[in-house]
């Protein structure tokens, strides 16, 4: 498997490349930003990119789509939850007084549960509302990984002061769907460094009574 991590815009966010190494199928998740060093890095690793997925639609994570998508003729896929967000996506960041691009609209939309395959590479979707409604992790079957987005951090978890957010569903979300895989789990955040489900169910301050 290949799993490589592209830190991309002021906000630092963890965009991951995926592939399978022996068909070269790839898969791109959270092209926030820069998606020049992203497909520079693609092509590097020889991979035909079938799929981008975001976690969740706020513009830090969905403002490189449009390029990417152009580049590789990709699919898209977010949360029917989240939408909504994908053509605000540069009037929010003008906000934070940032510049990004609106998102074209997924090709297809994510559902709980639903399995994603690249050759040998297979995800399935999580859905884990609380930081978005439509808010998605992505546990790679078989190789004790979760790409978490905005729900769940290195002792900490997403925010939920946004519109739509709630805190009290984050919490849910990652006792339901989180807390139940090994404690090996190494976790992938959307922002910051790796931890383990074990970790966090030991140090997390917003998990632990």
């Amino acid at each position: 498997m290949i799993f490589e991590t592209v830190v991309v815009g002021p906000l630092g966010v963890n965009c991951f490349i995926l592939g399978c190494e022996q068909s070269r199928e790839g898969v791109i998740v959270d092209p926030g930003a820069e998606s020049g060093r992203i497909l520079e890095r693609v092509g590097e690793l020889g991979l035909k990119i079938g799929m981008v997925i975001n976690t969740h639609g706020h513009f830090d994570h969905v403002g490189g789509n449009q390029k990417v998508l152009e580049a590789t003729g990709a699919k898209l896929l977010v949360h029917r939850d989240d939408v909504h967000f994908l053509g605000r996506a540069a009037d929010v960041a003008a906000m934070y007084g940032l510049d990004t691009e609106n998102s074209p609209v997924p090709d297809t939309l994510l559902e709980d549960g639903m399995t994603l395959s690249a050759g040998a590479l297979t995800l399935r979707v999580l859905h884990t509302p609380g930081h978005t409604p439509g808010g998605c992790c992505l546990l790679l079957e078989g190789e004790g990984k979760v790409l978490t987005g905005d729900t769940l951090f290195e002792e900490s978890v997403g925010r939920t002061d946004f519109p739509g957010s709630s805190h009290e569903s984050l919490i849910t979300s990652i006792r339901e769907k989180l807390l139940t895989l090994p404690d090996e789990t190494e976790v992938y955040p959307g922002h910051g460094p790796a931890t383990s489900i074990g970790r966090e169910r030991r140090y997390n301050p917003y998990l632990t009574d």
